[in-house]
């Protein structure tokens, strides 16, 4: 072959090969695994958990959540001592209450250990907003049957309320940070409200209802339409 002719073969086989080692190589690998990597472990997604297990699964109408929007941030609830190192769960309950214009005509009741009771349900502390200081969650039960729910944080020794709802037969689950509310619809199934940390308040996120589906008849009473009589044949009488 002629050698003039050949040098640019010779090029050209060599390009095409360095194309191909770096083909083979780590640069494919930034948006995968390479070889003999391991592979990334599977998050785990939150399940739902019950704040008061006793109420779980207990839930007739619509929570009556505020709405977070066109809303001032939060006030600091007046005539409370400084909060100390020992965060909320130091706090006079009752006294968080009374400071609470919404929470104050039930500042005075005991506290229940079980549902079907008028009173408090013991308060639980969760850290609901990611700033290691567990927030208080404070329920409380009525006669009628409905049920009010209210969380404070904790801010510079302050106490802000963050959250107020209330439903008949309210039961409280968590989902990772976020509260789940539910309440059975006055229409037969439940609704399901999702709050989250949004910097001010809790804040709904997701507000679904779950209808349930009328169960199928099955009486088996029902008159039922006789057979009909065979038409006579054509050689008959």
């Amino acid at each position: 072959m002629n050698p003039i002719l050949r040098r640019p073969l010779l090029l050209s086989a060599a390009l095409f090969a360095a194309v191909a080692v770096l083909a083979l190589t780590g640069c494919g690998s930034t948006d995968g695994l390479g070889h003999g990597d391991a592979a990334p472990s599977v998050s785990v997604q939150p399940h739902p958990e019950a704040v008061w297990p006793a109420w779980a699964g207990k839930s007739s109408r619509s929570p009556g959540a505020e709405a977070a929007t066109h809303q001032p941030p939060p006030r600091a609830l007046p005539g409370l001592p400084k909060v100390g190192s020992g965060g909320l769960a130091a706090m006079d309950v009752h006294a968080i209450l009374r400071a609470d214009p919404r929470m104050k005509p039930l500042a005075g009741r005991g506290t229940i250990d079980r549902p079907g009771r008028a009173g408090l349900r013991p308060p639980m502390f969760l850290d609901l907003t990611g700033d290691k200081k567990p927030e208080m969650l404070v329920a409380a039960d009525t006669e009628s049957g409905r049920s009010l729910l209210a969380v404070y944080r904790e801010h510079d020794g302050k106490v802000f309320p963050v959250l107020f709802t209330s439903g008949r037969n309210l039961s409280v689950e968590t989902i990772g940070p976020d509260l789940l509310v539910r309440t059975p619809c006055s229409e037969g199934g439940e609704q399901a409200v999702r709050f989250h940390w949004d910097g001010a308040r809790m804040s709904t996120v997701s507000d679904i209802k779950n209808y349930q589906k009328p169960p199928r008849p099955t009486d088996t009473n029902e008159p039922t339409s006789p057979a009909p009589s065979p038409s006579p044949s054509p050689g008959g009488p």
